[in-house]
């Protein structure tokens, strides 16, 4: 079902300064249904897998570094219009333009520190799940 499911990852700046638990009730909240989740850590190359869609821009390499610091929570999330209603939750990439209450306003450090990450369209929603699940780890 299109326009159901997007990806988040609770970043490695969010999870260190403990917002994991405050990041999951908004998202709940707001009415999407986490269908799967995962603790993990990307190593460099995983996240530089991850944001290869990126490779040719400057701030690709401090990307990495950042993605791969520390721990991360992936998480696929159902709710009708999924991706567009999650990216409005997040907001702005920075956290300095982001519209109070989101999550990005409320727990983002910096623009590359940013808290979250929220897939932009349908087809990424789809690539960035399977990058990080496998089906049997997927709930309805």
């Amino acid at each position: 079902m299109a326009g159901t499911r997007t990806f988040t990852m609770i970043k490695p700046d969010a999870v260190r300064n403990g917002h994991i638990g405050g990041i999951l009730e908004q998202i709940n909240a707001s009415g999407f249904k986490i269908i799967a989740m995962k603790y993990t850590k990307l190593s460099a190359e995983k996240a530089g897998e991850f944001y290869a869609v990126h490779k040719e821009r400057p701030f690709y390499g401090e990307l990495v570094e950042f993605m791969s610091s520390g721990p991360i929570v992936a998480a696929i999330l159902e709710k009708s219009n999924a991706v567009e209603d999650f990216r409005t939750l997040i907001g702005a990439t920075d956290p300095s333009k982001a519209e109070a209450g989101t999550i990005r306003a409320k727990y983002a450090t910096n623009i590359g520190e940013n808290a979250v990450h929220g897939s932009d369209s349908d087809e990424n929603a789809a690539i960035e799940g399977s990058f990080h699940f496998a089906g049997v780890e997927i709930f309805q």
